[in-house]
């Protein structure tokens, strides 16, 4: 297994070349030496003369192959379009998916411990039962629903949302107990795996002050027996009332459960910004991504936060 750092480049329409240029400028020198990235050449080649950023890129023909330590190399795949950043959404989705099909092979062939993808608008892979990249991953690499787990990771606190990118009128009916105790065995399983601690994990419940612990209520009939049994092997705690718990009590914790996707995002994202990075566990190898979406609105105008890509290298390039 060699120690190259594999990014794929993503959604054609975003800041992805933006950020990847300036994290290549910024990373050390070693660092520069093992990115690798997949997209296109042509591409890349002709968004970093739109943005005026001077980078060296060169092809590679595999993952395999030396890189030229001058150079930002890039595996080329395939990519059909006339505007730089106006891609034709059947061809961007075609390209972002043979992208991550791509990269998933060369994992699957342990060629290297995991990859990176830069920030890919879920409309590209969406269909049934794939939501995000996150399910998009876990389906490739056969894991079972709710056994995989998108975490948001930063130093001093992260957080796990156990329903992900789905319709909020659809979380109470995930809110099972066999659901929580396979996606919180995931987590604290990798989480020891990759950092190398057992964590303190705070659950939140899912209804306003735990809907009073109402008989018939998600916290008393699912929530609070997975955490009963839980127990029995982790460091867990709650329900905790989710509407002042990110005041000062997070910081107790390492890992914070939600019950759904906004319920943790919205008050991790508030604390961090774009220090942090999403991290999916349960997988044969690492996939990461930066904690922020395609950005869309400030494409080509010099102003993405390349701070959690930088991050995201930094974290892959550390990993044993």
């Amino acid at each position: 297994m060699n120690s190259k750092i594999l990014i794929i480049c993503g959604d054609p329409n975003s800041i992805n070349a933006e950020i990847i240029f300036k994290t290549w400028k910024k990373v050390s020198k070693l660092q520069k030496q093992r990115i690798t990235l997949i997209g296109n050449f042509q591409l890349l080649s002709d968004q970093a003369k739109k943005l005026k950023i001077r980078v060296p890129i060169k092809k590679i023909d595999n993952i395999d192959e030396k890189n030229d330590e001058k150079f930002l190399n890039i595996i080329d795949y395939p990519l059909r379009y006339k505007k730089c950043f106006n891609v034709q959404n059947k061809d961007a989705s075609k390209y972002v998916i043979g992208c991550l099909n791509l990269a998933n092979k060369i994992c699957v062939e342990k060629k290297i411990k995991g990859f990176i993808n830069c920030p890919i608008d879920k409309k590209l892979i969406k269909k049934k039962g794939i939501y995000g990249v996150t399910e998009f991953i876990a389906k490739k690499s056969k894991v079972k629903r709710f056994s995989e787990v998108m975490m948001l990771y930063n130093k001093k606190l992260s957080v796990v949302p156990i329903t992900t990118h789905i319709k909020v009128a659809n979380i109470s009916k995930n809110i099972k107990k066999k659901n929580l105790i396979k996606k919180i065995n995931t987590l604290n399983f990798y989480f020891k795996k990759i950092l190398k601690y057992k964590p303190k994990i705070a659950v939140l419940g899912l209804n306003p002050h735990n809907a009073e612990n109402e008989k018939d209520s998600e916290e008393v009939k699912q929530i609070i027996p997975a955490i009963k049994q839980l127990k029995i092997k982790l460091n867990i705690f709650g329900p905790m009332s989710a509407d002042s718990f990110f005041n000062s009590d997070y910081k107790q914790y390492d890992v914070i459960v939600g019950m759904y996707h906004d319920q943790v995002l919205i008050p991790f994202k508030n604390l961090f910004k774009f220090d942090a990075i999403n991290i999916t566990l349960g997988l044969k190898y690492i996939r990461m991504s930066p904690d922020h979406g395609t950005a869309k609105n400030i494409i080509g105008k010099n102003l993405a936060n390349y701070q959690s890509l930088v991050n995201c290298v930094k974290f892959l390039d550390r990993l044993k």
